[in-house]
């Protein structure tokens, strides 16, 4: 499926909009990950643990949004966004959104020439 954070995709056209399409996941750290992270602010720089926690959890809202625009039948998402939040200091919610569509290959669109 082809996501795209702008409002269109290059070399196709929509021909049907099917909805508002979205993944949510709420992940929260461990405590011994916590600490861990804790300590690491204590000295500055990048604090792993949590990236790699966010990383993991975008790509999962991601995989969400597109199970969800399949099943509305969608072959799309354009215009996809992230939003997050935290919620009760130990959680953090992510989610992924967009319209899910129905494009095809536009044949009068411009094409790259290699």
């Amino acid at each position: 499926m082809i996501v795209s954070t702008a409002p269109f995709i290059a070399g196709h056209r929509v021909t049907e909009t099917k909805g508002q399409t979205f993944g949510l996941v709420v992940r929260s750290r461990g405590l011994a990950g916590n600490v861990v992270a804790g300590l690491r602010s204590l000295v500055g720089g990048e604090i792993h643990e949590y990236t790699q926690l966010l990383e993991d959890t975008r790509r999962q809202a991601i995989d969400r949004m597109v199970q969800n625009a399949t099943l509305m039948g969608g072959n799309a998402v354009i215009s996809m966004r992230f939003d997050s939040s935290e919620m009760a200091q130990t959680m953090t919610e992510i989610v992924a959104y967009g319209t899910a569509v129905v494009v095809v290959p536009d044949e009068s669109a411009p094409q790259a020439h290699e």
